[in-house]
């Protein structure tokens, strides 16, 4: 996930957030996977979320990138799950303050 494509993959995931009124409150695109911290309407299934959040990125991106669609013809862009917590467990900041590590040992390319 890196240059243009990156950039469209970040464009998809706030459209569609955007659609079902998920509101990103911070977000990190890595080389090969996503962190988000959202928030999700309470008359919304997160499972559901995820489903269109990846369906909809996946369909997208591959369209548009043909050379995903050999790499991946037949398998999966997205891994099948996914993780997911409550911020109940853990402060706000504490999980603001992961993702921006995260975002900078992604752009410095130190692997984890």
């Amino acid at each position: 996930l890196q240059g243009t494509m990156r950039e469209r993959l970040r464009e998809i995931i706030r459209q569609t957030c955007a659609e079902l009124d998920v509101h990103i409150v911070k977000g990190v695109v890595a080389r090969d996977h996503v962190h988000m911290f959202i928030s999700v309407p309470p008359k919304l299934a997160l499972a559901t979320v995820m489903q269109r959040i990846k369906g909809r990125s996946s369909r997208r991106v591959q369209m548009e990138f043909p050379e995903l669609r050999k790499r991946y013809w037949g398998r999966r862009f997205w891994a099948r799950g996914y993780f997911s917590t409550t911020s109940g467990n853990v402060t706000d900041d504490i999980i603001l303050q992961y993702l921006e590590l995260h975002g900078k040992h992604d752009a410095t390319g130190v692997s984890r």
